[in-house]
């Protein structure tokens, strides 16, 4: 559609356009509001700019809630500026000038997308697109026909629109695609039949099978990775990551740099073996127990939940007793008061009536009072029982800690021996010919080996420290969040529970009210 643009300046979204797409697209009344409250871009879902002569698509971060977007018949070269609209599921970007897809990986929750009538010459870029049901880019660049098992991968896949691109001349194009593309219902606005499906993937099986075979491998490698990666996120959340094997003493020795030489003296192999064993012992015990705590934190959490639902539960059945109960003499009430309009028999009904919505007020927030004070107690005692589970998992943890630090100060007590006794055979030249030369030049000074072992030991207590550190500290975080949220939970609800009970007495009164009769002025 740029022929139409010719001899007008191009433009690029700004707050102007904006406000008048809103303004435009919205209800006359929520125009108002916007044009009074400068544009609640929230509660914007939809907008149109069509036919606007947009170079650059630019300033639409504050519709954060858009899920209609049209951008279609304007002027745009790059798709850009989309990446904050994640809630996005429509979007039509036709007769543009678009030569690349690009700019839509956080785009989700995107179903239906148009590219049609653009420049594009390669289908690209929509890895991410795993929601997207419809597809039109007829109309496009696309010459190798090829390029259309790249939609493979996005399984959702069901209408597609090719049509006006330079390969659907090819022979037999209409059949390819079927093959490659099974799923589809709809391709070139036509349905696809069974038969037109069995022909196509007939012909074309000597290529599509060793694709499914590829897929088949690529997709049993994902699930094991996808295992392995829920496997880490649940030792992540029982803080034991990486401790069920030798991870963490593989780690202590990442930067020994100089000592790794001491391996060869005499002794020091079988020494570091017995240590490593016995520290790998200790983590996997560790390991252990975080996961058996973890499943202990999780199941005393959904415990007090369970209980607070229960709670709740009776209270609302008992709420709605006392409610129905005064709706039904209300209504009763309320038709008679119409009937009656004035008098003293209506103004005795009347005072009644307040009277009684008076006792409903005095009778929920006696209700709420007393469901809020076993929540309170229920609270007390979920608080006591959180800080004495956070509490004995940190003892016992510290503990296994330091018998890591035990063994390291033992290993390196052992080790600084072996050294001692080799530099003694130094000084009394006792030492082997066979002795490694790396080794001789390592020990030519006393204070520079010594410094050596020192330091790597210094090293792997601080590692070992850290790794306590953070075990700790995620252990303090997950008690302080879980109280903090349980109580939170609580105070939202009992806010909520008074602001409810309060808007029904409004409710009541101005239904109480609605009954009198003005008389007219003589």
């Amino acid at each position: 559609m740029t022929q139409f643009f010719n001899n007008i300046e191009p433009n690029v979204i700004d707050d102007e356009m904006l406000q008048k797409a809103i303004e435009e697209k919205c209800p006359e009344d929520l125009g108002d509001i916007a044009r009074k409250e400068s544009i609640n871009v929230k509660v914007v879902t939809e907008i149109q700019f069509s036919f606007k002569n947009i170079l650059q698509i630019a300033n639409l971060w504050p519709l954060e809630n858009l899920t209609k977007l049209q951008l279609d018949n304007n002027v745009i070269e790059k798709i850009e500026g989309l990446e904050t609209l994640v809630h996005l599921v429509w979007l039509d970007l036709s007769f543009n000038n678009i030569e690349v897809i690009e700019g839509l990986d956080t785009l989700v929750k995107l179903q239906d997308l148009s590219l049609y009538n653009n420049r594009i010459s390669t289908i690209e870029h929509m890895d991410t697109l795993q929601e997207l049901q419809i597809f039109s880019i007829g109309k496009n660049n696309l010459t190798f026909l090829e390029d259309v098992i790249y939609l493979r991968r996005l399984k959702s896949l069901q209408t597609l629109n090719l049509s006006g691109n330079p390969f659907c001349s090819e022979e037999h194009y209409r059949l390819f695609v079927v093959a490659h593309l099974p799923s589809l219902v709809y391709l070139d606005f036509k349905l696809v039949r069974n038969s037109t499906g069995k022909a196509a993937a007939l012909k074309y099986q000597h290529l599509t099978k060793p694709l499914e075979q590829e897929e088949a491998q690529v997709l049993a490698l994902q699930e094991v990775e996808d295992a392995k990666q829920k496997e880490l996120e649940h030792q992540q959340a029982a803080f034991v990551e990486y401790l069920n094997g030798p991870f963490l003493f593989d780690s202590l020795h990442e930067e020994d740099g100089e000592a790794t030489k001491l391996v060869s003296l005499p002794g020091v192999e079988e020494l570091l073996q017995a240590y490593k064993e016995e520290f790998v012992s200790v983590c996997e015990s560790l390991y252990n127990y975080g996961l058996e705590e973890y499943e202990k934190r999780e199941a005393e959490v959904s415990k007090f939940y369970k209980r607070l639902h229960e709670i709740l539960a009776v209270n609302q059945e008992e709420s709605k007793r006392i409610i129905s109960d005064f709706e039904s003499r209300n209504e009763r009430r309320l038709d008679e008061l119409y009937q009656d309009g004035s008098g003293e028999i209506a103004d005795s009904k009347r005072a009644q009536g307040k009277e009684e919505i008076q006792q409903l007020w005095d009778a929920l927030m006696t209700l709420e009072a007393l469901v809020s004070n076993d929540l309170e107690e229920l609270l007390q005692d979920f608080k006591r029982s959180i800080d004495v589970t956070a509490s004995t998992f940190t003892e016992n943890i510290q503990g296994m800690f330091s018998q890591c630090r035990d063994l390291e100060n033992q290993h390196f007590e052992k080790v600084m021996e072996i050294v001692q006794a080799t530099l003694k055979k130094i000084s009394l030249f006792e030492l082997k010919e066979d002795f490694p030369d790396d080794l001789r030049t390592l020990f030519k000074d006393k204070t520079t080996v010594v410094n050596i072992i020192s330091v790597s030991h210094s090293i792997r207590l601080r590692k070992i420290d850290k790794r306590e550190s953070d075990m700790l500290s995620n252990t303090y975080q997950w008690q302080k969040s879980v109280i903090e949220k349980a109580f939170q939970t609580e105070s939202d609800r009992n806010r909520a529970c008074i602001e409810k009970i309060i808007s029904l007495m409004n409710t009541l009164q101005k239904e109480l009210d609605s009954t009198v009769v003005l008389k007219p002025k003589e």
